[in-house]
């Protein structure tokens, strides 16, 4: 499958947006009731713009034939008073259209993330998948994630 990763643009900001929002819808809207599935219509274009501007975060867009294809955007946690002196970079929200899932897209996603957060000092990378999501965390762990801690709900 052919495909670019570029970082977000101004001009690709409303293909972001729609991916972000469909990742709502799929993950979000299927693993937690309560969350609100028109958040990214309504606050994400001034969200991820603000994000564009900031250096500790990063924003990338997957390209195919048919336009955009997935997302990713990550930040640097730099400050964290109960690890002093480690740079986390938390892997914040990824998607891949279901019809190129498997293609590689997802692993070249992964691959620019972790690159542009070594750059910048990473000793930590962090992702956050639902626990009912199984496939997302099997992608996750041949990535090198590994389970750390859980979060249990009522």
């Amino acid at each position: 499958m052919d495909h670019s990763i570029t970082a977000v643009s101004a001009d690709s900001v409303p293909g972001f947006v729609s991916s972000v929002a469909a990742l709502f819808r799929e993950d979000g809207g299927h693993h937690d009731a309560h969350m609100d599935l028109t958040w990214p219509e309504r606050e994400g274009p001034a969200y991820y713009a603000g994000l564009l501007a900031d250096e500790n975060a990063l924003c990338l867009v997957a390209q195919g034939d048919a336009g955009v294809i997935g997302h990713l955007v990550g930040r640097l946690r730099r400050s964290d008073p109960l690890r002093p002196g480690v740079v986390t970079a938390v892997l914040e929200s990824m998607r891949v259209t279901a019809g190129v899932r498997r293609t590689g897209v997802g692993t070249a996603l992964v691959g620019r993330f972790t690159e542009w957060a070594e750059l910048r000092g990473a000793d930590s990378f962090e992702v956050t998948a639902y626990c009912a999501n199984e496939p997302a965390r099997a992608f996750y762990r041949r990535h090198g994630f590994r389970d750390f801690e859980v979060t249990l709900r009522r």
